[in-house]
């Protein structure tokens, strides 16, 4: 579990509004070189698209993100998720993730929080909202003291400040919306949903 997002330094983080958007988002952000995906359960068609992703792009590693409540945690298991991201971590949520056997990337904004997820059995964490939070600067402060726990900052990041996460000893992949934006879905732009893709791993190879 812990290596399954080994390859994948950029994960994007989708809204998805309509269903019928979700094989052709999935084979654009191939294309461009990403092998994995966080699908938010933000839209009423998240779980019909979580569906046509399983079914119709068996080789993208796909997460569920904005997990709230154990039903959210049960129906994204039910619809084979392989990893699963929440934006924090409540006391009936932790028991809830601890009960899968799913890859879990719990959120946390602060050291104390981070702290507290790794105590519960989560060493890699979700930095949210990492802009907000104090971003790069604050993940390299971190590793000294707490050198096991490894991050994915999500919130701010963009292509041209991503490799100043990415070139930090303590965060294994970086999650964004600007790659694949709600509107650009919605208007179905893959050609530049794929492009972002592309020059996001390219910008990743310079790390």
């Amino acid at each position: 579990m812990s290596d399954l997002l080994a390859n994948s330094p950029v994960i994007p983080v989708v809204a998805i509004e309509d269903s019928d958007n979700a094989v052709g988002l999935c084979e654009a952000l191939q294309e461009g070189g990403i092998n994995a995906i966080e699908v938010t359960l933000r839209t009423s068609d998240a779980i019909k698209a979580i569906k046509q992703i399983k079914k119709h792009c068996p080789n993208m590693i796909l997460g569920v993100g904005t997990v709230l409540t154990p039903d959210d945690v049960s129906r994204s298991e039910d619809e084979g998720a392989d990893f699963l991201v929440s934006p924090g971590l409540s006391p009936k949520l932790q028991k809830a993730l601890q009960s899968t056997n799913l890859l879990v990337l719990p959120g946390t904004a602060t050291p104390s929080e981070a702290l507290t997820a790794y105590e519960a059995g989560f060493d890699k964490v979700k930095l949210f909202p990492a802009g907000a939070v104090g971003g790069a600067a604050l993940i390299k402060s971190v590793y000294a003291p707490m050198p096991n726990i490894s991050y994915m900052p999500t919130g701010g990041v963009r292509l041209a400040n991503m490799n100043d996460y990415l070139s930090l000893p303590n965060v294994y992949a970086v999650g964004g919306t600007w790659i694949a934006s709600t509107a650009l879905i919605n208007a179905r732009d893959w050609k530049t949903i794929q492009g972002n893709a592309r020059d996001a791993m390219d910008m990743s190879k310079k790390c």
